[in-house]
């Protein structure tokens, strides 16, 4: 019972996340269950079993909302789907030991990512209306779905931050279709992930029961949580500190593997703290100053740039 609650408390935490940026569920709840003794392939089997369900239910709403470009689900899911089935069936196939480092160093770097993004406000995209959309090409989104496929499965989660902020940067579709067709499309990448894990892990299935049935409880009970969370918080300001708790805890994984110990470790992670905090800060005061500026233009009460972050409402789970 106890590690049932564990695993409800990650999957909470994560969706917490997820709910709140649009992306990151995967590497977040991966990056909880390694730091709780979880191997990594086991951690990333779980991960997307519980993503089958999550993503599906995702991906429907936002069709019934009209969030979905089919065009961009096809060619960028199916070739997500090969590179997640390459992913799992990779990770599977490594000792354990070789499997944590490779995946904690995907985490780490993804980590980085998100705080460089959100702490120095890097990578945002222009407010598009429908109309102005413009055509993705087949030969950019095929290749970013393979990357993103293949990352998220072997590392445990990615295909949010990779596959999410690339379209957004781009800057040719709207974020609300953004969100939108990657959430749909996420539900194909985890389906044959899992597909993949169950080739190369399938006598630890029974084992993945409780984690997995752990993970859905709990991003279940934080999904009204979320959406309240995110009409309080920036989210730039949650999407730095979820950097920086990344990088943190993968940083100390990573010290642990390599058997890195004293004063020097606690100096890094002191610093990559402290960056944190002050990187937290300025987004902070960016988020305040972006309200003001739109409440100033609306004459309504200030809210978050629709180019910064997809619109609260149309998070992907």
């Amino acid at each position: 019972m106890r590690t049932l609650i564990v695993f409800i408390l990650v999957g909470l935490g994560a969706q917490l996340v997820d709910g709140a940026l649009g992306m990151a569920f995967g590497v977040t709840a991966t990056t909880l269950l390694l730091f709780s003794g979880i191997a990594a392939a086991q951690a990333s089997f779980a991960v997307h079993l519980a993503e089958v369900g999550t993503t599906l239910a995702s991906g429907l709403s936002h069709w019934k909302f009209h969030n979905v470009d089919w065009k961009i689900v096809v060619r960028l899911g199916v070739p997500g789907a090969v590179g997640a089935f390459a992913g799992a069936t990779f990770l599977s196939r490594l000792s354990t030991e070789s499997a944590t480092p490779w995946t904690t160093a995907i985490l780490l770097v993804i980590g980085i990512y998100l705080l460089i993004r959100f702490g120095f406000g890097l990578g945002n995209a222009p407010a598009l209306a429908l109309n102005q959309e413009q055509q993705q090409k087949t030969g950019f989104l095929v290749p970013l779905g393979v990357v993103g496929g293949f990352v998220d499965a072997s590392g445990g989660g990615g295909w949010g931050p990779i596959t999410t902020s690339t379209l957004l940067s781009s800057g040719k579709t709207t974020p609300r279709r953004v969100i939108g067709s990657v959430s749909a499309s996420e539900f194909l990448v985890s389906l044959a992930a899992s597909i993949g894990f169950l080739l190369g892990l399938s006598d630890q299935l029974a084992e993945m029961g409780w984690i997995v049935l752990g993970l859905l409880a709990g991003g279940v009970l934080a999904a009204p949580i979320a959406a309240w969370l995110v009409t309080r918080i920036s989210p730039i300001v949650l999407g730095t500190f979820v950097g920086g708790l990344l990088v943190i805890t993968n940083l100390f994984k990573f010290s642990d593997i390599f058997e890195v110990h004293g004063a020097i470790v606690g100096i890094v992670l002191a610093a990559v703290a402290l960056l944190t905090v002050v990187l937290g800060v300025g987004a902070w005061r960016r988020a305040r100053t972006t309200g003001a500026e739109d409440s100033a233009d609306t004459g309504g009460p200030g809210v978050a740039d629709a180019s910064t972050i997809p619109e609260p409402a149309l998070t992907e789970k």
